[in-house]
């Protein structure tokens, strides 16, 4: 769930759904948001993208950027960034779909080669900072705006790093259009964002969207697409049933999350029966801690979904922040049986176990974090609760183990080596557990020890 809020560049996740905050002053309203529901619903519009275009989409990273902006793109090598603006501001899952393909067109492409080696070993948060620079640059004319806020991503540099060629505008669009007919879906969605794209055009480069600024739009691009949907025998096929529920529930949990709830209540309204809004409605209750109205609704939604894993995460996530920890446990646990692959639903478990104070309960939630580790191992705060959960059982090599591998993700190298050693002191000597805190030290050796030892 989209609930809490944290500096960006310490990469940090409490439990389903987390608001990171840029860590640069001047970008520190862009943040990227964690919900399990959400990023499988990208998944599965992405997926089958990915695999046509010879991608693994395991491997391909997704980030959600929390941005009212109508933006996606790709950079780094394989990291798809969406703006929470161009889920909202969509008007199908066609749409959301097109925009995937086309930013695949550009990563099998290889247009992501002509920018500087360095981004591929960037972070996302410096990767988002890199962008802000590079929005500011171009919609403001002036590089120094961009240099001053790509500061934080440390590639002042590369203010345009993201703006394509016309050519290659075109080459994207026609790998799109060939990713979308080999899966059997339809291209009109894709020509129906280019045509919200279009009303932008007679606007001032600081005004438009900054796909716009960066994906150069022609004429001749909309006619191609035109031209192949007049052609195509998948045009008129309707997208799946099931995207077009996940598309409707991820639509309107973010626009609850995001908006104010004055205003999820009147889009939202009492008569509108359907399963999103009435999701929509028990989110806009929660956030003003009416769980009177919240619950009942969320009750309602599980009664006509018992095996959906998300209303059970989210009837957790509301009883957990309002102290009801055995009543957030059961809805919980359910979640993670039927969704047991997601980091971010055994995080939010483990977390309400390991707050209910109950010794009874350690071991589990130790299985739960080792778990969502499988999945993330770069995400610090699982490494957090680890040591909190193996330093109350009593297992403190593998506590302070964890507290130094958490120090390391966030950058801190100083107290990553001073936990690091007192896990070598504790663990047996040649352990995995022991070899691994050597490997922490060697890799937070200053530059000035590495001399020493040559």
């Amino acid at each position: 769930m989209l609930d809490r809020i944290f500096p960006l560049l310490t990469a940090a996740l409490v439990f389903a759904a987390v608001i990171l905050h840029a860590g640069d002053t001047a970008a520190k309203k862009r943040t990227f948001i964690r919900d399990s529901e959400t990023e499988n619903t990208i998944r599965a519009f992405a997926a089958p993208v990915f695999q046509t275009a010879g991608l693994d989409p395991a491997a391909v990273q997704v980030y959600l950027v929390n941005d009212p902006a109508l933006n996606a793109f790709v950079a780094g090598g394989q990291k798809l960034f969406i703006n929470t603006g161009l889920l909202m501001r969509s008007e199908s899952p066609g749409q959301v779909i097109g925009v995937i393909a086309h930013e695949t067109g550009h990563i099998a492409g290889g247009h992501l080669s002509r920018t500087h080696d360095a981004i591929s070993k960037s972070s996302a948060q410096q990767i988002v900072a890199m962008v802000l620079g590079a929005a500011a640059a171009i919609g403001t004319r002036r590089g120094d705006v961009g240099a001053a806020i790509m500061a934080g991503g440390q590639h002042a540099a590369m203010g345009t790093f993201l703006l394509y060629s016309r050519t290659q505008e075109a080459s994207a669009d026609a790998a799109a259009m060939k990713y979308l007919d080999a899966t059997g879906q339809s291209s009109k969605g894709m020509l129906d964002f280019l045509g919200k794209l279009a009303d932008q055009e007679l606007l001032s480069a600081r005004h438009q969207d900054p796909y716009l600024r960066t994906h150069p739009l022609t004429r001749e691009r909309i006619r191609t697409i035109a031209n192949h949907v007049s052609k195509s025998p998948f045009s008129n096929t309707p997208a799946p049933p099931a995207f077009n529920e996940m598309y409707a529930r991820m639509r309107a949990k973010l626009l609850a999350f995001l908006e104010p709830t004055s205003r999820t209540l009147r889009r939202f309204k009492e008569t509108d029966t359907s399963l999103s809004a009435r999701y929509a409605r028990a989110i806009a209750y929660y956030r003003k801690s009416d769980l009177t109205h919240a619950l009942p609704i969320i009750d309602g939604l599980i009664a006509e979904r018992p095996n959906d894993p998300y209303f059970h995460e989210f009837k957790g996530q509301m009883l957990f922040e309002n102290g009801r920890m055995q009543d957030a446990l059961a809805p919980s646990e359910d979640a993670a049986r039927m969704a047991p692959h997601s980091p971010l639903i055994r995080l939010q478990l483990a977390r309400i176990q390991l707050e209910m104070n109950d010794p009874a309960l350690l071991e589990k939630a130790i299985v739960n974090l080792r778990a969502a580790q499988q999945y993330e191992p770069r995400t610090p705060s699982i490494w957090r609760n680890l040591a909190i959960a193996y330093g109350r059982n009593g297992d403190m090599g593998q506590s302070a183990l964890a507290m130094a591998e958490e120090a390391f993700l966030r950058g801190k190298k100083p107290e990553a080596r001073h936990h690091a050693t007192r896990a070598i002191k504790i663990l047996p000597a040649g352990s995995a557990g022991a070899l691994k805190a050597d490997d922490i030290l060697s890799a937070t050796k200053d530059k000035k020890d590495k001399d020493k030892k040559k």
